[in-house]
């Protein structure tokens, strides 16, 4: 069934340069208007501006789903324009495209596979391994599992802080470094430019939200892709590909406006069976195949129910949360 639908999603792979140039269009104008807005709002007082905060910050979630894109060498056909515009959003987004770019493709490549977990995802441990850490340990593995934390600050963490360091970094430093302090300087050159045009106070009240709301709702994006009860892990010599992309990967239906918003990046199931394929291609590819569409599905109701999970059990073959293990 999975190397069924894998050979359905081949079908939609491919970049049309027409609508990926729509798309920027789409997405920058309403960002520049909007920022704009908000400057000029400022002088009303500063609520007035912060209303328009949320539309910014989805557009900026919408414009790292286009450097996501670029990374899987997907929204354009050329390596080069794929590239280049990766980096340029990265101003935006904040995040090291090189750097990100190889840490995502290793995600794809070891998504569900229990040998292989620790580069470009949300640690998880399994049940026994859990029980098997001293006392301290799994007081540090619950804090970093507390919905408070891996939820709320981890992801402005992650963006603003440790994107702006090599070390620590899921690729080695020898490449982490070089992507990291190119960004650095070029976003020290970007908002000091910037800065200077509107000043550092206000280019903080405009930007500064933006940046945390557009964390915080890629971060939970990213968490519920795969982070929730019927998820798959797999030991090293069973697991397969396209299994774990297609039941490992969440269905995530939202409203139209959100799905808009976030570059589909909800149909999860299909990106992980296929990565060549653009955003603006995945609702075409889920309504062709009434097997896709009946996968993984989840709600938004229903994912607010996954945020404490946080531990793989071996025997059940779900991921469970630390109440739920402690009487297992």
């Amino acid at each position: 069934m999975a190397r069924h639908l894998a050979r359905h999603c081949a079908r939609f792979k491919g970049a049309d340069l027409k609508r990926s140039l729509t798309q920027i269009l789409t997405t920058a104008a309403p960002f520049l208007l909007l920022s704009a807005a908000m400057w000029f709002a400022l002088e009303k007082g500063y609520w007035f501006a912060l209303v328009l905060t949320l539309p910014a910050a989805g557009l900026m979630l919408r414009f790292f789903i286009i450097q996501h894109d670029c990374g899987h060498g997907s929204f354009f056909r050329s390596r080069f324009a794929n590239d280049m515009l990766g980096r340029a959003v990265s101003l935006l987004t904040l995040t090291p495209y090189g750097n990100w770019r190889k840490a995502h493709a290793t995600h794809h490549a070891t998504s569900g596979n229990l040998a292989k977990r620790g580069t470009g995802d949300i640690e998880t441990l399994t049940v026994r391994e859990y029980r098997a850490l001293s006392r301290g340990r799994r007081l540090m593995y619950r804090l970093y599992r507390n919905p408070f934390v891996l939820l709320f600050l981890g992801p402005p963490y992650l963006f603003v802080l440790s994107y702006r360091i090599p070390f620590g970094a899921p690729v080695p430093f020898r490449d982490a470094w070089p992507g990291v302090v190119m960004l650095n300087a070029g976003l020290v050159i970007f908002y000091g430019l910037l800065s200077m045009a509107v000043g550092w106070l206000n280019l903080l009240l405009i930007l500064g939200p933006a940046i945390f709301m557009a964390a915080w709702a890629g971060g939970y994006l990213f968490f519920i892709q795969h982070q929730f009860p019927d998820t798959v892990w797999q030991d090293g010599d069973d697991w397969d590909f396209h299994d774990a992309a297609v039941r490992g990967s969440s269905y995530y239906v939202l409203p139209k406006i959100l799905q808009w918003l976030t570059g589909n990046i909800g149909l999860h199931h299909i990106h992980h069976l296929n990565g060549k394929i653009p955003n603006y291609r995945l609702q075409e590819c889920l309504d062709a195949s009434p097997e896709l569409k009946g996968m993984s599905r989840l709600t938004f109701l229903e994912s607010l129910k996954c945020v404490r999970l946080a531990l793989w059990d071996e025997d059940s073959r779900k991921l469970i949360s630390f109440r739920q293990a402690a009487v297992a």
